[in-house]
């Protein structure tokens, strides 16, 4: 094989950024200098600035169905963690949270240049819920959520009010509600401020990436379209 496919092969660069690396003298094989066209194996050892040639890992997006009692957090030292309860082989990590006490969806990946393009709050993305509360939904309590509820910060210490929401009332004890923000706990607390408690709580969707029928505690990777969908909906955030 060519020594600049063999490069690209592993993922780090193109064909025509690995002739370069090899023209500058950065390449060795077998421990001397590299030939612009020459012919390696698997069995040869390639250095780039001195270092092994490895494969770049293969960006994963995943799809889990997060059970209630899982912390979104990467500290494995958690009992209850998010990583030792997927299972899952290679390192990944939680893209934002769903609270402990939560079920749903939550996606997790490699790829840290997604994260904050689908977190910001500016860019509008949707999260949508289900929901389950203790008293009885009226029209004054989906107005509000709708329009707004202030809540406090625990964060930043202040109040807030909340974004325009989506909800629609499903019957007397539950909602379906579509949010773009994702402050702490946020759809407990605007229940909460209007005299209603969050019984249970789940996400359905993220923006083009729905729950579907994934068991509770399984994981699927996305499909080719669902990424091609995700990556069309984060170009154009205006925040990126």
């Amino acid at each position: 094989m060519r020594i600049n496919v063999f490069i690209s092969s592993k993922g780090v660069c193109s064909r025509r950024e690995a002739d370069r690396w090899i023209q500058s003298g950065k390449v060795q094989v077998n421990g001397k200098i590299a030939l612009t066209g020459q012919d390696i194996s698997e069995a040869d050892v390639v250095m780039i600035d001195g270092r092994p040639l490895v494969s770049k890992p293969k960006i994963v997006y995943i799809a889990y169905h997060k059970p209630i009692g899982i912390e979104c957090t990467t500290d494995q030292t958690k009992k209850a963690n998010i990583i030792d309860a997927i299972g899952y082989p290679e390192r990944i990590f939680p893209i934002g949270r769903l609270d402990k006490d939560s079920s749903g969806l939550i996606l997790l990946t490699n790829d840290g240049q997604i994260v904050n393009k689908i977190l910001r709050s500016e860019n509008q993305h949707e999260k949508e819920y289900l929901v389950t509360v203790d008293q009885i939904i009226t029209d004054d309590f989906i107005e509000n959520m709708a329009k707004g509820v202030q809540i406090y910060n625990p964060v930043r210490h202040v109040t807030t009010i909340t974004l325009p929401a989506k909800i629609f009332k499903i019957h007397d004890h539950m909602f379906r509600i579509i949010i773009v923000q994702g402050l702490n706990l946020q759809i407990r607390r605007m229940a909460e401020s209007l005299e209603n408690k969050v019984r249970t709580l789940q996400r359905i969707r993220i923006l083009n990436i729905n729950l579907g029928d994934l068991g509770i505690g399984k994981y699927r990777t996305l499909t080719k379209l669902e990424t091609q969908e995700l990556m069309q909906l984060i170009q154009y955030s205006p925040h990126k």
